[in-house]
């Protein structure tokens, strides 16, 4: 599912493709990043993590907060990311941050895949 977002991604004018494949492997480096030259931020669930790998409150509300106020958007895959109501201190979630169109082609690829189960 992700795969066909990255590929659509390189098939865009615009250098988001070129960003997506630069991987620091530090959120808070990878996150500047993206602010700084556009792209987005992925670490979504996978079959090992089906909550995803990052900490709600120590990663994933902290850089959503920092996106949403340059403009952009955090998404959890489900909801917003600061909408997240956290049941335990270490709770973790997937995450995506980007600029609101990026996001929102997660968003609608999410949804496509909802409506197919």
């Amino acid at each position: 599912m992700l795969m066909e977002l990255v590929i659509s991604f390189g098939q865009h004018s615009n250098a988001i493709f070129s960003n997506l494949h630069y991987i620091v492997r530090s959120m808070v480096a990878d996150v500047h990043r993206t602010l700084l030259y556009g792209g987005i931020f992925m670490y979504p669930a996978d079959k090992k993590s089906p909550n995803g790998k990052l900490r709600v409150l120590y990663e994933v509300f902290p850089m959503s907060f920092l996106m949403e106020q340059a403009g952009g958007q955090a998404f959890t895959g489900s909801i917003r990311a600061l909408d997240l109501v956290p049941i335990k201190i270490h709770q973790r979630s997937p995450v995506f941050l980007g600029s609101y169109d990026d996001v929102e082609e997660i968003k609608a690829l999410y949804a496509a895949q909802e409506g197919k189960a």
